[in-house]
């Protein structure tokens, strides 16, 4: 039986809110194979605007134990990720966590321990790694345009200078921009580079009235070459989402993927405009006339369509826990650099390490 003649998998999202409402539920929705069963939220009339047949519940528990779910999305507040993760891994059902996995690395040691006991599927909602931009950046690179890498730069930049009032902006447990935006940045680098020898951090608080960081520098750092990670909230121009320098020559995106935007519009998942980006990447070879690289369309689905295929026996899990364990890693790493001062290497196990090489 194909994944398409399969019994679909029952979904239940824990919360609507930004990221549940604006991610999650399309591309679960856009998921052939995978039904949004239930939602918790205590705004049933918001949820049902969007998804008139799905089941509301203001209970997280009670959704994550209703009896026909199969996976568990978790895509409340950043604080409630590990404490939700653990009742639905205990409850038997499938687990997808929202970045960043928990607030610590102990919490997410403990989920990984938990999820093996359990036998159960446990990944991190990584879906930047299906953007265009990067999808261009990695397909360059990996062609060898550039020659051996030495210089990476990312950077997800906002123009936001006024502080909102939502829980991301307020100083609670794993709110901040580093928290937020640091978790893409740094699966991006670590997919195309492995993990670092050492980190080195500057996170700062730069906005007036701001409670919580709100711009970050970091660097990671490699034998032979540097990644910059730099995420800020008073950028209203003039920086690429890319730069990389190699041996042979440079390329630079400028633009960012839009299917953020286009989820914020409307645009459904799958259609004919979905993921299209008519930004080129700019290829810088020598002493050569720079030259424009149509960039690959992006396409977030990849992730629920591969966890789909996990769940049914027919693929790996697109983002493993020891990966996003080793994010937590570096995000740890950059606080405690930015705070001492000094570069610090990754708090991780030789285990954790070896599951890289």
């Amino acid at each position: 039986m194909t994944n398409m003649q399969a019994k679909p998998l029952n979904v239940a999202l824990i919360g609507y809110g930004f990221v549940g409402k604006t991610f999650h539920a399309p591309l679960i929705c856009a998921t052939p194979g995978l039904n949004l069963l239930v939602v918790s939220s205590r705004d049933a009339d918001k949820v049902h605007a969007d998804l008139p047949e799905a089941q509301v519940v203001a209970s997280p528990e009670e959704a994550i134990r209703h009896p026909e779910v199969d996976l568990v999305v978790i895509a409340s507040p950043n604080a409630t990720h590990a404490p939700l993760a653990k009742v639905a891994l205990e409850a038997g059902k499938h687990v997808v966590v929202d970045k960043p996995f928990t607030l610590d690395m102990r919490e997410a040691r403990e989920l990984i321990a938990l999820a093996e006991e359990q036998q159960r599927v446990l990944s991190v909602f990584q879906n930047r790694r299906w953007d265009s931009d990067y999808l261009g950046i990695k397909q360059v690179i990996e062609q060898g345009h550039l020659g051996k890498v030495a210089h990476f730069e990312s950077h997800i930049d906002r123009f936001r200078p006024e502080v909102r009032v939502r829980w991301r902006e307020q100083n609670v447990p794993g709110s901040g921009l580093w928290f937020d935006l640091g978790p893409h940045l740094i699966d991006q680098a670590l997919q195309l580079f492995g993990l670092p020898q050492s980190v080195q951090g500057n996170i700062a608080t730069l906005r007036p009235k701001a409670e919580i960081n709100d711009w970050a520098h970091v660097v990671l750092n490699y034998p032979s070459h540097r990644v910059i990670l730099h995420c800020s909230m008073l950028v209203a121009g003039g920086v690429s989402r890319f730069v990389v320098h190699g041996e042979k020559g440079s390329v630079v995106k400028a633009q960012a993927d839009r299917q953020e935007s286009q989820l914020l519009a409307g645009v459904v998942p799958g259609s004919a405009e979905w993921g299209t980006d008519e930004d080129a990447l700019t290829l810088f070879e020598g002493t050569e006339a720079p030259r424009q690289i149509a960039t690959p369309n992006g396409d977030q689905r990849q992730y629920y369509m591969q966890i789909r295929d996990a769940l049914n026996g027919h693929g790996d899990n697109p983002v493993l826990p020891l990966q996003a364990l080793a994010v937590m890693a570096v995000l740890e790493a950059a606080v405690s650099s930015s705070e001492s001062g000094q570069a610090q290497p990754l708090p991780l196990t030789s285990e954790e390490i070896a599951h890289w090489r």
